[in-house]
């Protein structure tokens, strides 16, 4: 096994109450800190919030050595010891889940609760069309411009006409990925599986679903909710892959509502 990255620093953007717990959130693949928008307004009156990019993503270097997913955690575990923050109410989406969960299970004293939304322990596609779309997703990785791999992506998280706004936002910032950093998280993200270490964790936990989430079947959601001690599994109904974002006050009242007695 090839030595891990050393950390890299993470750009982040960080406000709300200073004097408030920190919560910190971690976006999804190929996306960065905005991934939040929505989110922020809500959070900032109670909690220190801390939206880094991560590393690759955004404004954050890619740093030397192979994207991994617990490289990714342990870049925040660094960044969170850099600020001095106290365990942290960590949120994830998609791959940010994952690294939320390597998070918790590798560097468990910087993680006070967890809430994991759309995503999974171990790498499994939604169904046949799932499987499709993933192919075409790497077959247009292989030779097409980084727009039109961004397009294919964002027509599967905001396919309705009345997301169009979501749409291009989710395009202009997947296009923005340089192609070998893109595959190279894409690849560490398929390697990824803590399915078998999920009794360790002991921080409350809250899994979050969009039912008409095309990315990552219910199945791998559910499992999550029955092998991590205590976990609570929440279904958001009218709501794709990207549920802060298509479902943002559903979500927050659902997140605060959370985190709030944790």
């Amino acid at each position: 096994m090839p030595p891990r990255a050393e950390p890299v620093p993470l750009y982040r953007d960080i406000c709300g109450n200073p004097a408030g717990p920190p919560i910190v959130l971690l976006h999804g693949l190929g996306s960065s800190s905005s991934d939040w928008r929505f989110q922020l307004p809500a959070l900032s009156a109670a909690y220190r919030v801390i939206a880094p990019d991560l590393r690759g993503h955004g404004r954050s270097p890619r740093g030397a050595g192979r994207l991994t997913v617990a490289t990714l955690a342990a870049d925040v575990a660094a960044l969170l010891q850099s600020l001095a923050a106290p365990p942290a109410h960590v949120v994830g989406l998609s791959l940010g889940g994952c690294v939320a969960l390597a998070l918790a299970l590798d560097h468990p004293a910087r993680v006070r609760s967890l809430t994991l939304v759309n995503t999974f322990a171990r790498p499994v596609t939604a169904g046949p069309r799932g499987t499709l779309r993933l192919l075409a997703r790497l077959g247009l990785l292989a030779c097409a411009p980084m727009r039109t791999v961004a397009a294919h992506v964002a027509r599967g998280l905001f396919p309705r006409p009345d997301q169009r706004e979501l749409y291009l936002a989710a395009v202009a910032s997947l296009a923005s990925n340089p192609r070998r950093t893109y595959f190279a998280a894409l690849r560490g993200l398929a390697r990824f599986d803590v399915s078998r270490r999920l009794a360790e964790l002991r921080c409350p936990t809250l899994v979050m679903a969009g039912d008409r989430d095309a990315t990552v079947p219910l199945a791998a959601k559910r499992l999550l909710q029955q092998s991590i001690p205590g976990a609570e599994l929440i279904v958001v109904e009218d709501s794709g892959h990207v549920t802060p974002c298509d479902q943002a006050e559903r979500f927050n009242a659902l997140l605060l509502g959370f985190i709030d007695v944790h």
